[in-house]
């Protein structure tokens, strides 16, 4: 299903064979004790400063939830979207900065996935990211929307991923700001996110606070999947500690 692999500070997260890396519960529950053991490791390592890569094997990052698995049943892909849930929020409040290396076509729960990173990196030659709900007729759960509308800031960028089903390729997804570099192609896109990961893991940051400040930016996307933010007195005493 997936690999997890620590290159000095950086852990990479790789969606392992060819095929389209869709999310069943057998890759979800690989994705998430995979951001369990990064979460474990980062925690005990010796002094602070570490970051996180995921990235995909094939043509595809992930195209979504595994609808095949569901098929008809509204009450299995319920499964699903619910079991997805707990990975954004293992994303979003995970300690440590975040790249989503966009090596492949990225699709409805794939873009979710993508989203919930800090940074994403796209190969400029091969690959889209789509929101396919409205083509394929199914309404956006309430935590994708919220997802969506605190990753994409532009108004106009939102109404065209999610109203008209845009399928955006990098150098459209960088002028939106969805993504954050676009390199020629998937060799380049995977180096660029690894660099830009040890970067980040290089300015030695408290993952605690990393996380705390992370889930400041985005509360209403933290709430939607059950991260409790600190109260203001939770957060005036864990500044007053750090002094």
């Amino acid at each position: 299903m997936c690999t997890l692999e620590q290159r000095g500070r950086v852990f990479v997260l790789t969606l392992t064979g060819d095929g389209e890396h869709r999310l069943g519960h057998p890759l979800i529950a690989s994705i998430r004790s995979a951001l369990a053991s990064v979460a474990a490791t980062a925690s005990t390592q010796s002094g602070p400063g570490a970051a996180l890569v995921t990235v995909a094997e094939g043509r595809f990052f992930s195209n979504g939830l595994d609808i095949g698995w569901a098929g008809t049943s509204r009450a299995k892909l319920g499964e699903l979207v619910s079991a997805l849930r707990p990975v954004a929020a293992d994303l979003l409040a995970l300690p440590m900065p975040t790249v989503a290396a966009g090596t492949g076509h990225a699709s409805a729960g794939g873009l979710l996935l993508a989203l919930c990173h800090d940074y994403r990196v796209m190969r400029a030659d091969r690959g889209v990211l789509y929101m396919s709900e409205v083509d394929i007729g199914l309404p956006l759960p309430p935590y994708f929307m919220a997802v969506l509308r605190a990753k994409i800031s532009s108004a106009q960028a939102l109404r065209d991923v999610v109203l008209r089903g845009s399928r955006l390729r990098a150098p459209q997804a960088k002028e939106m700001g969805v993504v954050d570099v676009v390199c020629p192609g998937a060799p380049e896109t995977a180096a660029e996110a690894l660099r830009l990961a040890e970067e980040l893991a290089a300015r030695k940051w408290d993952g605690a606070v990393y996380a705390s400040i992370r889930i400041s930016m985005f509360p209403d996307a933290c709430r939607s999947v059950g991260i409790v933010e600190e109260s203001d007195e939770e957060k005036a005493r864990n500044f007053a500690s750090k002094l």
